[in-house]
């Protein structure tokens, strides 16, 4: 029984934590500590549930169409050569996303905060190809790498938020050695590139 909740918790954690929203959770950093806070919250909605739209729920119901489609569980999916197509349907959604936000004039540092995501996701989409890297503690190690960049940009001090980070990253790759969809060593390298990726597109861009 134990071994089973055990387990429970780790999907759980693992659906909660799902590798798209780094996106999201970047642009509420960015509305929560920088200047755009004296934004209205009609707009700031607006960008939120459109992100929201193109790179978490769009890319979620597609995969779950596609692993339906084929009688495959979430363990089946997880395999190295089944999640080409996953990695095809989420950088598509969120090309979709950042072409969006430039018809709509959205600020070219907030669309940044995309263009991170998708390097991610092409990146772990490469990767792939040859090894299995864990896309979720990528997306989260991403949150970290964008709240250090955030952090210089702005000035505030990042210390209590990226501890709350840190901690989630361990539970968030716990998880997914808990499941068995990958070692320590792909979990540490995803979170590894996340946050150097996220960091130095944010920064530079």
């Amino acid at each position: 029984m134990k071994e089973k909740n055990i387990i429970l918790a780790a999907r759980i954690l693992s659906m909660a934590f799902t590798p798209f929203y780094l996106s999201l959770v970047g642009l509420i950093t960015l509305f929560t500590f920088s200047y755009l806070s004296l934004m209205p919250w009609a707009y700031k909605l607006t960008v939120l549930l459109l992100v929201y739209a193109f790179t978490i729920l769009m890319p979620s119901l597609l995969i779950h169409f596609y692993r339906h489609y084929h009688g495959w569980t979430l363990i089946e999916l997880g395999k190295k050569e089944r999640r080409v197509v996953p990695y095809l349907i989420s950088i598509m959604c969120y090309f979709v996303c950042y072409y969006v936000m430039h018809k709509i004039n959205i600020p070219h540092f907030m669309s940044n905060i995309l263009i991170a995501a998708l390097v991610i996701q092409i990146l772990c989409a490469m990767i792939n190809i040859w090894w299995k890297i864990s896309t979720h503690t990528a997306a989260i190690g991403g949150v970290a790498g964008a709240l250090l960049a955030f952090s210089i940009i702005f000035g505030f001090n990042p210390l209590g938020w990226f501890s709350v980070v840190l901690i989630l990253a361990g539970m968030v790759g716990s998880s997914r050695m808990i499941l068995r969809q990958h070692s320590l060593r792909q979990v540490c390298y995803g979170f590894l590139l996340g946050t150097v990726t996220a960091y130095t597109i944010i920064l530079r861009l």
